[in-house]
């Protein structure tokens, strides 16, 4: 030891008064060398400055034994590893090599551990190699914690280089190896190691079966844990760490009768282990089971947590069990947890899944700091319940209190979508893409969805092809908005692009491409979907999908067909199957049909005012005015109401709302000065139809009030208040009357915009006076308006055609000719679709038909 390091710690501990070093080195000279480290755990290493240098020249101020500035130096050594100071520290020992001071192989054991709890490889290999090369016996002490902090650096290859170089492997070794393996994955390793271990004849202990016992986390494992579950029996090793191990293993593989026995087996059933066995059987959907083991551990006094109550509120969740949970939450209030968020976040989820909304609001409140999990349950709780503004609301709270996450954003985008809230939704939307919560898959379906529901399916066809990889929901979401929107060609277009795609449809996807083959009129494919989803697809059809089936052929016409499907389905028909089949006989005008669907929807679901509206416009249809005052009659004293119809549009972000005859609105003069500059007349006919605007009205009111019907109104008021280079967009919440639907065709053509009109059924795009349902909906006519009029003529507004009195011939021709140029487009975008012969052999039909027709028709107009 030369004179200059004695001086240089003689200052440093004068100038710096680091008394308590030098009691540690009075106290170091009393005990033997087994007490060094002990004296280290005592210094406080943070006190010790961390720039100590070696290389000093200062004098001595005092001498100090060569034995006392050894621990010294280690003791700083030391502290450099506990503050993670790993270079610095290594530096330092180079110094002390120079120097010629020797090392406490506690120094080199903090050292290890600090590498290892850093995670620091690179610094734990230059340390260890220090070892080996420099402190020859001494390395074999230190290789287990060489050989743990490998492991715990995640580096096997070097653990496993150090343990088959190792020339003495005590048992800690063993147990430091296998522990690294499992716990890094290497199951394959793990029982290697074991395995050598028997042949050894080396007995494992329990820390080695507890770290393999861990490891076994699912059911592609179980027959392994049961092989060293026999072993251990063998071994006779089962302590209570084992036999708890054991257990865990048994839930984690989904074994839950074994679970079961080996629990029965316990003396001392703690909380945690019933705890392991709740979350066994919740995971396999045994929720009842789940409640019977929380029974039997408050009838044993066994000590409830916060975790328990967590599962097994859970449990009733799932099962939607309010009795059970209300009990469960009087014990969470004696027990004083219901502040707690672990608690209080289940409750409020139990009470939205049982329906409870206002007992989920007072569960919430109860919570102290509420976490986003809790406020993503409670504004799911609102969305679901049509709360859809306390939703936004809670939202809003919970985005200033900077507690967010995906699934709060896919509820308020379902909220936006219910409330068609364009406005909000797309503020909602730019933010969940600043903060990245956007969630995979169900997120972005839910932006599609909202989009289309707002009538912005260009947006929703951005939103889906923003999309990577998308999943069954993605494109059913996208071919629902394109059917609801009555693009109904893209819809099949883009189902054959997912099949392509190797995406498999399921029950959701097929209600929306029936509905779009429904409401196109191509009921041959509606039926072969319908034929092929089980055995083609593995999808089982349901009473909705064969209600989209009746529909297709109601609407097409083929009511026998129809009333068919109706008696042979597999399913006992429900008031849907007969009101689709009423309306399609009101399209057709089938008395005898009709009145039978009549009775079955009146019996099956008397207080829906859609039969009676159905059944009285039949009636009034073929002229049967007593029967259709009859069934207005019963709709009186019935007293049958339905919400009373309303429309809307945006204008500035502002939402204004219209009934009929509505007169409130500050604009009122200018709206209806803008309906009388339309000149839109109702057509002088013999009969006037009946639908839901009009059920608290007179009928001698009837043709009045159809000039004031509320989607007119909306309709008024955008054109005067948005620009004309815009498109215009009115919602209305029940479905749209044909007088309404030919007046946006009227509007749409006499001012060249575009009118986009959401009804409770579909989208009706008006453009150039013409409307995107290609006006099927309306039923056989295909969009020809008849009406008797005087000596016996008909009078007939087809196509683009002005109104003209033919006769009954002329009228079948041109009715004829309209159907066939209305349609070509339409069978042309078919073909593309179909790609076949058969198809193309059809269109070359279809063209020599419209070519013939076309000269005919304009022959027989020029001689009229």
């Amino acid at each position: 030891m030369n004179g200059n390091y004695i001086d240089k710690y003689s200052k440093s501990t004068c100038v710096f008064g680091v008394i308590f070093i030098e009691e540690n080195l009075v106290r170091s000279q009393a005990h033997s060398a087994n007490d060094k480290s002990s004296a280290m755990h005592r210094a406080k290493f943070s006190q010790i400055p961390s720039w100590i240098s070696l290389k000093s020249n200062s004098t001595s101020c005092t001498e100090v034994q060569p034995v006392q500035h050894s621990q010294l130096e280690n003791l700083h050594l030391v502290s450099l590893a506990k503050q993670g100071k790993l270079k610095e520290a290594y530096k330092f020992l180079n110094e002390m090599n120079k120097s010629g001071i020797s090392f406490d192989l506690y120094s080199y054991q903090c050292l290890l551990e600090a590498c290892g709890k850093s995670k620091s490889l690179e610094e734990g290999r230059l340390f260890h190699d220090r070892i080996s090369k420099r402190e020859g016996n001494l390395a074999g002490f230190l290789d287990n914690c060489a050989l743990q902090m490998y492991c715990d650096c995640g580096s096997l290859f070097d653990a496993q280089n150090l343990f088959h170089k190792m020339k003495l492997r005590d048992l800690d070794s063993w147990v430091i190896i296998i522990s690294g393996c499992t716990r890094m994955g290497f199951l394959n390793h793990a029982f290697g190691l074991f395995s050598q271990m028997l042949k050894l004849k080396i007995k494992p202990n329990s820390s080695i079966y507890v770290n393999l016992l861990r490891s076994l986390l699912d059911s592609s494992v179980l027959m392994v844990g049961k092989q060293l579950h026999a072993h251990i029996i063998k071994s006779d090793s089962m302590d209570a760490s084992v036999t708890e191990e054991i257990l865990y293993m048994y839930v984690k593989c989904g074994c839950m009768n074994d679970a079961k026995k080996i629990f029965e087996q316990m003396d001392d059933k703690c909380a945690v282990t019933c705890t392991q066995l709740m979350v066994g059987y919740s995971r396999v959907g045994k929720q009842m089971v789940v409640l019977a083991v929380f029974n039997e551990m408050v009838s044993k006094g066994i000590w409830l947590d916060d975790f328990v109550f967590s599962i097994v509120l859970k449990a009733c969740a799932t099962v939607e069990h309010l009795d059970m949970g209300l009990q469960i939450h009087g014990v969470i209030i004696k027990c004083g947890l219901s502040s707690k968020v672990t608690v209080g976040t289940p409750l409020v989820d139990l009470y939205v899944k049982c329906g409870r909304l206002d007992f989920a609001c007072t569960a919430f409140d109860c919570i102290v700091e509420p976490n986003d999990v809790s406020w993503s349950a409670l504004i799911a709780g609102y969305s679901q319940t049509s709360n859809y503004y306390e939703a936004i609301d809670s939202f809003k709270s919970a985005r200033s209190s900077g507690v967010l996450n995906s699934f709060m954003y896919t509820s308020i985008f379902q909220a936006c979508s219910s409330l068609i809230d364009l406005s909000f939704g797309t503020q909602v939307h730019g933010d969940a893409i600043k903060r990245g919560l956007v969630s995979y898959p169900y997120g972005e379906s839910a932006m599609i969805t909202m989009y289309s529901k707002c009538g912005r399916l260009d947006d929703a066809f951005q939103a889906f092809k923003s999309i990577d990889e998308p999943d069954t929901i993605a494109w059913t979401a996208i071919i629902s908005g394109c059917s609801y929107h009555g693009n109904a060609l893209e819809a099949l277009k883009i189902f054959k692009r997912m099949q392509d795609g190797g995406v498999r449809p399921n029950a959701v996807t097929f209600i929306a491409v029936l509905n779009a083959c429904s409401h196109a009129g191509l009921v041959t494919e509606a039926k072969q979907y319908l034929d092929s989803m089980e055995s083609k697809y593995g999808v089982e059809p349901t009473i909705d999908h064969y209600d989209c089936m009746i529909d297709a052929y109601a609407r097409a016409g083929k009511l026998e067909e129809a009333f068919s499907l109706i008696k042979t389905m597999p399913f006992k028909p429900d008031a849907m199957s007969w009101k689709c089949l009423l309306g399609g006989c009101w399209m057709h005008k089938n008395l005898d049909l009709g009145r039978i669907a009549a009775e079955n929807v009146l019996k099956l679901d008397p207080e829906d005012t859609a039969g009676y509206i159905l059944m009285f416009n039949l009636y009034t249809t073929l002229g049967l005015g007593e029967e259709a005052a009859n069934i207005r009659r019963m709709m009186t004293e019935k007293n049958l109401r339905k919400e009373l119809g309303c429309s809307w549009t945006f204008v500035n972000g502002q939402v204004h709302r219209f009934i009929v005859g509505d007169r409130h609105h500050p604009q009122t003069d200018q709206i209806y000065a803008k309906l009388k500059d339309i000149s839109f007349t109702v057509t002088e006919g013999k009969n006037i139809l009946l639908n839901e605007d009009d059920l608290s009205v007179n009928l001698s009111k009837r043709k009045e009030q159809l000039l004031e019907h509320s989607e007119k109104l909306a309709i008024a008021f955008g054109l005067i208040s948005t620009s004309s280079s815009t498109p215009l967009l009115v919602f209305k919440n029940i479905r749209a009357c044909r007088h309404c639907h030919d007046f946006g065709k009227h509007v749409s053509k006499i001012t060249g915009r575009e009118i986009v009109v959401r009804d409770a059924n579909r989208f009706h795009h008006f453009k150039s006076g013409e409307c995107s349902c290609n006006d099927y909906w309306l039923g056989s006519d295909m969009g020809i308006q008849w009406t008797w009029g005087p000596h016996g003529r008909v009078t007939c507004a087809a196509a683009d055609y002005n109104i003209k009195k033919l006769s009954v011939p002329g009228e079948l021709f041109c009715r004829t000719l309209s159907m066939t140029c209305k349609y070509v487009y339409f069978w042309f975008q078919v073909i593309q679709i179909q790609g076949s012969i058969v198809w193309s052999s059809i269109s070359f039909l279809w063209g020599t038909l419209i070519t013939l027709g076309t000269v005919y028709g304009l022959l027989y107009l020029t001689i009229l």
